[in-house]
């Protein structure tokens, strides 16, 4: 008996475990570097995709029904997929309310909010665009906010959190300082966006963007817009067009060859092409501030 009972003893975990579901990569990438081995971390999204449109799987239903925290975007950005899978799951601790439910566009400060909604303005978000994880000075704020939760939900471990945070940020100071030595000489400059997916990085170093291949967010080009688009950047003499993975990638090299721009193909988001988020905004900044 006491074999037995030693045996169970040793397979008890050393510590408590907070099930953590990320609505995307770079949550939990930031939730796995506060929380380290204190947390038990599943991603629902994916860096190959688009954020708007992640396909949801039967599995996902699962992973949230074990889950005490429920970390997303935000801003909009989940609408079409997280609530049906919410009500599927069942699960209180993270139904929207709870504090278990945790959206971090709450904590920054987004840019182009509409002043009013139609279809015709195309796919625009009521909060503003929703991809402000892609300020490098917002990194900072959102780990924060995480270590904050993650204490409030397990205060026990409150010093851990709190030591992998202060890490955390004093590297990313160190980052930040790089990045813009390295962007500095692009300021005052224009691009072109497919999609204003990087309108927060390019905002943030002084890099404006004077439009975007798609017509309106969300409506594929159209054969006059490309048109109107190359005059603009022959006119203009805007030598840099900034294209996601995930759009078509023919309409922006089209555009290239005939204006002579440079097309610069970006991850977004961990894990295409970028192993952790430091790398991601090394290959941004190297990428579209190439001197």
């Amino acid at each position: 008996m006491k074999r037995i009972l030693l045996i169970l003893l040793c397979a008890v975990p050393m510590f408590a475990s907070v099930h953590v579901t990320a609505a995307y990569p770079y949550i939990g990438e930031l939730v796995k570097t506060i929380g380290g081995n204190k947390t038990q971390v599943s991603v629902l999204g994916t860096s190959s995709s688009d954020p708007h449109f992640v396909v949801p799987r039967p599995s996902f239903i699962g992973v949230l029904r074990q889950s005490d925290l429920l970390i997303l975007n935000g801003g909009g950005l989940e609408i079409g997929w997280i609530p049906p899978l919410l009500s599927q799951a069942n699960n209180p601790k993270i139904i929207q309310g709870s504090s278990g439910y945790f959206d971090l566009s709450k904590y920054v400060k987004t840019i182009d909010k509409p002043a009013s909604l139609s279809r015709a303005q195309g796919d625009v978000h009521a909060d503003g665009n929703p991809h402000y994880a892609l300020d490098p000075y917002n990194i900072p704020i959102l780990a924060k906010v995480i270590m904050l939760k993650l204490s409030e939900i397990d205060p026990a471990e409150k010093a851990f959190y709190r030591a992998n945070y202060d890490a955390f940020a004093a590297r990313w100071k160190e980052k930040l300082t790089q990045w813009e030595q390295q962007m500095a000489p692009c300021r005052n400059s224009e691009a072109v966006q497919y999609h204003e997916l990087f309108s927060y990085f390019l905002n943030r170093y002084g890099i404006r963007t004077a439009d975007t291949i798609e017509p309106l967010p969300g409506i594929s080009p159209s054969s006059r817009h490309t048109m109107e688009l190359i005059s603009l950047m022959r006119d203009r003499r805007i030598g840099l067009i900034v294209q996601d993975t995930y759009h078509e990638p023919k309409t922006a090299q089209f555009i290239a060859d005939k204006t002579g721009a440079k097309v610069v193909s970006l991850p977004y988001d961990v894990g295409t092409g970028a192993k952790d988020l430091e790398s991601l905004f090394d290959i941004m900044s190297s990428q579209i501030c190439r001197h």
